[in-house]
């Protein structure tokens, strides 16, 4: 008997999601709890497990279709093997609530090429499934993916179409591709954080020395006594909870005619992934350590690598840190996250001339930069939580020592 393959519910924020990419193609083995299929919504991807043991049967919804959660997205056949031991051979068939018998040419050949005992049409006398009848199975099942991939390609195509050059002689190719629900999702965030938000940026500029001598000489201890590796974004998230405590303004969001200030400090950390920018949240990042902290970014750049990072990682936030220097970024003017009011941007690192104690000395800097709502935060509040930032990262043993 066939079991069916739904779409798992969805949060309650999100109505339906696509078929991003099928994992097994009619006739493969598969194994409970195996990923089937991966459904994108516009926040996660979802892995779909297989129910059972069994074989891969009937693929209803191909890659790019538009699905809702509880819809049936194919099936899976028992192996032959648990088809026959179900049910007891009669020799003259007449049970038709009965498995078929199968004969045992076609036994071996089904069990050669893994093939469901419920796609084959007996022929033989009382539905005697022969070796014929596996054959012709087989031939249709090959000729199956084409199908499959031709109407998956009418619907979403599920990798870029080239479309012919303009001018053959001088060669214009171009691509068209759909957006992924990831991207525009994106794009919708970003639109709407431009049309809301009346968004400032201001700059300042870090010696990252004291930071760095500080994990130099603490590294390796560090690793070995918590068993990750001490990174920058850790004394970035520390100086930026230390900022939002002087200035809790930073750290509220508008709600229609409210303001809406937040007692807690949930830290987004923008990251990159395969399928675009996702922001998971360090929560209550004021009650955490450097090494809890150092362990959660680690943990969330695998997942989202991979693209396993669940809706609830990625949901909600107050405040968000972007580190484009990673990428190269000297500067940038970062677009804010909504409904947060202020993001971070760090760039990268690079030895300038600056002047201390009247004498030109070179020095690891940094430019960063605040962009954000002037509808709520002030010129004033937005510059010296940046200083205070600045501050804290110029003398990280006094901010972890909250002196």
């Amino acid at each position: 008997m066939k079991t069916e393959i739904k779409v798992p519910g969805f949060p309650e924020s999100i109505t339906d999601g696509t078929v991003a990419a099928w994992h097994k193609k009619p006739g493969a083995r598969v194994k409970r709890d195996e990923a089937l299929v991966d459904i994108e919504t516009d926040k996660v991807m979802l892995e779909v497990p297989a129910p059972e043991d069994g074989v891969m049967g009937e693929i209803l919804q191909p890659e790019g279709a538009t699905v809702t959660a509880g819809q049936v997205l194919g099936s899976i056949a028992p192996s032959v093997a648990e088809q026959v031991s179900a049910a007891p051979a009669r020799a003259n068939g007449e049970d038709r609530s009965m498995a078929p018998i199968v004969m045992p040419a076609a036994r071996r050949m089904i069990e050669e090429h893994g093939v469901a005992v419920d796609v084959v049409q007996g022929s033989g006398k009382g539905g005697r499934i022969l070796k014929e009848d596996v054959q012709r199975a087989l031939e249709a099942r090959a000729a199956a993916p084409a199908q499959t991939m031709e109407v998956a390609a009418q619907a979403v195509p599920a990798t870029p179409s080239i479309v012919p050059p303009v001018n053959d002689a001088v060669g214009r190719p171009e691509q068209r591709v759909p957006m992924t629900r990831l991207r525009a999702r994106i794009a919708e965030r970003m639109v709407e954080a431009q049309h809301t938000a009346a968004i400032l940026s201001t700059f300042n500029e870090v010696n990252m020395q004291p930071v760095m001598d500080l994990r130099q000489r603490y590294r390796e201890r560090f690793e070995k006594e918590h068993g990750v590796k001490l990174g920058f974004m850790s004394f970035f998230i520390k100086a930026v909870v230390e900022g939002l405590k002087k200035f809790p303004v930073i750290n509220a969001s508008v709600d229609g005619s409210d303001i809406v200030y937040h007692g807690y400090y949930d830290i987004g950390v923008a990251v990159s992934s395969p399928r675009g920018l996702v922001v998971p949240i360090i929560r209550d990042a004021d009650r955490i350590g450097m090494a809890g902290i150092e362990r959660r970014i680690a943990d969330y750049a695998d997942k989202a690598k991979h693209g396993t990072l669940a809706l609830e990682e990625i949901s909600g936030g107050t405040f968000t840190i972007t580190n484009g220097g990673v990428f190269g970024s000297l500067l940038s003017t970062p677009i804010i996250n909504p409904p947060q009011s202020a993001i971070l941007g760090m760039h990268k690192i690079q030895d300038r001339a600056v002047v201390e104690a009247g004498a030109i000395v070179a020095r690891p800097m940094m430019y960063i930069a605040l962009s954000y709502d002037h509808r709520l935060i002030d010129g004033r509040d937005a510059v010296q939580f940046l200083v205070a930032v600045k501050e804290s990262l110029e003398d990280p043993a006094r901010m972890l020592l909250e002196v």
